[in-house]
């Protein structure tokens, strides 16, 4: 499913038009990508927790010639599932 096949889910399901789904789900995403961005947890209750994670330096390696290169360190966002997601993915 892609982002305009679940906008329209959402418009039928909630029975609102098109154009209100995305602009909900755009303002979702947004506000979910700022407080992860600020260092908070969003904590959805039987889906699942967006939250920042580090990554540690480490040592990579070029594909194409086999040399190691220095991967540094990095911020990344992270998701982990909800137990009642879990569940029904089982």
């Amino acid at each position: 499913m892609n982002k305009q096949q679940l906008i329209e889910k959402i418009a039928t399901d909630s029975k609102c038009t098109k154009a209100q789904a995305e602009n909900i789900m755009n303002h979702a995403f947004e506000n979910i990508k700022k407080a992860v961005k600020k260092g908070d947890d969003v904590k959805l209750v039987g889906f699942g927790t967006f939250t920042k994670a580090k990554r540690k330096a480490r040592i990579g390696r070029n594909p194409q010639t086999g040399k190691a290169i220095k991967i540094p360190a990095a911020w990344a966002p992270k998701f982990r599932a909800g137990a009642e997601f879990k569940a029904l993915v089982k």
